[in-house]
């Protein structure tokens, strides 16, 4: 029996299937999930997460009974025990990043830390160089202080804020500003520097140090899985590209 697909005008079999995802862009995708499946294949879960991945992912997806479960089956192409394989899928995929990378996670933090880490600080935006000394001047004698000036005479939109910037990771901002504000201290006051097309003058506020917590965690093993996913898949895909030339 040949496997093939069939719709109104066409027949598409198990030897389109290949070109045709490669047409609609769907190739790395598949390739993706399957290199995924192999990484999970040895993973298990016990019956007690099994039933509870089942009835979550039942929930999400409103299939509430039995017949609107074997309907979704149907419509997915899928046999059965197939449902059980797709609600525990996430789950062995989260206990594959631990086993894989949950020894090397601290070491991992360590490197990112700086990264991580946020900071919080007021802002004051002006274009001519003469007037952001003359402001800076009077925030350091404490003629005025740094949000008066910052709402009378800051061209950028946290002018209204009083200068304020919300905390942000030290890793979103750009490399030398970041670099810049690493290991200051609330209330240092920045002399004037050109940004952009702005002489600004930087008061830090707050400095945030990160930890390794629950959510650190779970974002750091995810990144050290996305990056050794991404390698996988280049990989993959260049024997793909040359399975095909030959």
């Amino acid at each position: 029996m040949t496997l093939a697909i069939q719709s109104q005008n066409e027949t598409i079999t198990a030897w389109d299937i290949i070109p045709r995802l490669a047409r609609y862009q769907m190739l790395p995708q598949l390739i993706k999930e399957s290199i995924i499946d192999e990484a999970i294949a040895s993973i298990e879960c016990t019956p007690e997460e099994t039933t509870t991945a089942i009835q979550a992912f039942s929930q999400q997806n409103k299939l509430v009974t039995e017949a609107q479960r074997q309907e979704w089956e149907n419509f997915q192409g899928m046999e059965q025990g197939d449902l059980a394989e797709i609600a525990t899928r996430r789950l062995k995929i989260e206990k594959f990043k631990e086993q894989r990378w949950g020894d090397a996670l601290k070491s991992y933090y360590l490197q990112r830390k700086a990264q991580l880490d946020k900071i919080s600080f007021s802002i004051i935006r002006v274009s001519d160089k003469d007037l952001a000394q003359e402001l800076y001047f009077r925030i350091q004698d404490k003629e005025q202080s740094f949000a008066e000036l910052a709402k009378q005479y800051s061209q950028g939109t946290e002018a209204n804020m009083g200068g304020v910037v919300v905390p942000l990771e030290l890793g979103t901002l750009p490399g030398a500003f970041a670099q810049l504000l690493q290991n200051r201290q609330p209330g240092d006051l920045l002399p004037p520097f050109p940004m952009a097309d702005s002489i600004v003058i930087i008061q830090i506020n707050q400095v945030l140090p990160s930890t390794l917590d629950f959510i650190t965690s779970k974002r750091l093993l995810n990144e050290l899985f996305q990056t050794w996913l991404q390698k996988q898949i280049k990989e993959r895909g260049i024997a793909i590209k040359n399975l095909k030339l030959n």
